[in-house]
């Protein structure tokens, strides 16, 4: 059985907006380390569907890990959405939702710096959670832009207002409205984010609200690879449909939703002799939940798809770079990525990598998934 698949209780489901819905997660004694999350992390949600089975998608947890809050995702209808219209439409406080572990790699490493946080629409929601564990946890400045519609479109709106409240020497809130002053462009930026220049900077909206955010940060010499940017994508990869046998809810208020998620175990293949590397395979070993495992390791084949294929529960969602899940670090031996699009160089300079777009250039490797 998957370890990371899991059914969770709604506990409360809280509206933000006339489109927006906060789902607040009840999650038993027995789950809480599995459920132990960093601010900016996200949960995959199954959403059933009668053409496919089911649909995945991610939701950034809203909530944060550092206020006593209860995990929570905060989902926005979309035009056209099936996950996100159906989420809003059909679920009540009782329901009961498949959803993954927390993962992600959005988090801020150090909470005594500044930030400088800027969202767009429904990108508020791990920026929110970040803002929250900012104010809980480190001694910075925070600065938030947000850029909405108009002032219907705020999600969080009286939660933002309050926190201001609570810290006016270390957070402002700059709204930034479309119906008032039109769509966020690069010369407002900068000349805005000036005097914010040395901040650390975390990015979260639609792909032309971050090509504005970073044209404008370039103005002040502020380069892309110092931005940390979460981005929404439709996953190409369903991780719940890869498996069959029906997980047993952990924790149940009321009778399970249609289409409770699926999952199998597969039992790693037996080596018996010792692996030498060749011509066309290397020898890694790795370390994962606990437990050791010596594998041969195709050159042209990526790491994840090394462990799936030998019934390892390595974590993913996305496959192509973008979410962080797969991280690990390499520990011994040389490897190479083929994308990569959440880790900065200060990360890759501590010997991370993601699993899902890895290759091996040594003979013999070491890689430890149990940071």
């Amino acid at each position: 059985m998957n370890a990371r698949v899991h059914e969770l209780v709604v506990r409360e489901v809280v509206s933000e907006t006339s489109e927006a819905v906060s789902l607040i997660f009840d999650v038993p004694v027995e789950l809480s380390r599995r459920f132990a999350y960093s601010p900016g992390q996200f949960l995959t949600v199954r959403v059933p569907s009668e053409q496919t089975g089911s649909v995945a998608r991610c939701y950034s947890l809203s909530s944060s890990p550092h206020c006593g809050e209860r995990p929570a995702v905060t989902v926005k209808r979309t035009l056209g959405g099936y996950a996100s219209n159906w989420l809003c439409d059909n679920v009540s406080a009782g329901s009961v939702l498949t959803v993954l572990e927390p993962a992600g790699n959005f988090a801020p490493r150090n909470w005594n710096r500044d930030l400088l946080l800027c969202a767009a629409g429904s990108g508020i929601t791990p920026i929110m959670s970040i803002l929250k564990s900012a104010l809980a946890m480190g001694r910075g400045k925070v600065v938030v832009l947000y850029a909405n519609r108009d002032r219907q479109s705020i999600i969080f709106a009286r939660q933002l207002q309050e926190l201001i409240r609570r810290n006016p020497r270390r957070l402002s809130v700059l709204h930034w409205l479309e119906s008032e002053r039109g769509l966020p462009d690069a010369r407002g930026i900068a000349t805005w984010a000036r005097p914010y220049r040395k901040y650390d900077v975390y990015l979260c909206g639609p792909a032309g609200f971050a090509s504005a955010i970073k044209d404008g940060l370039a103005r002040l010499r502020i380069p892309e690879r110092a931005i940390r940017q979460e981005e929404y994508r439709s996953l190409t990869d369903n991780p719940f449909e890869r498996h069959a046998a029906v997980v047993t809810p952990a924790h149940a208020v009321g009778p399970p939703q249609a289409g409770a998620g699926v999952a199998v175990a597969v039992a790693p293949a037996p080596v018996a002799a010792p692996l030498r590397a060749s011509a066309d395979t290397a020898t890694v070993k790795v370390e994962i939940d606990g437990e050791t495992h010596t594998l041969p390791w195709p050159r042209t084949k990526k790491l994840l798809d090394v462990l799936l294929d030998h019934g390892i529960d390595a974590p993913y969602v996305c496959r192509e770079s973008a979410c962080g899940t797969c991280v690990c670090r390499v520990e011994r031996g040389r490897t190479r990525m083929l994308m990569n699009e959440s880790l900065i160089d200060e990360e890759l300079a501590m010997g991370l990598t993601l699993a899902c777009q890895t290759l091996p250039e040594s003979d013999d490797l070491h890689i430890a998934f149990d940071q």
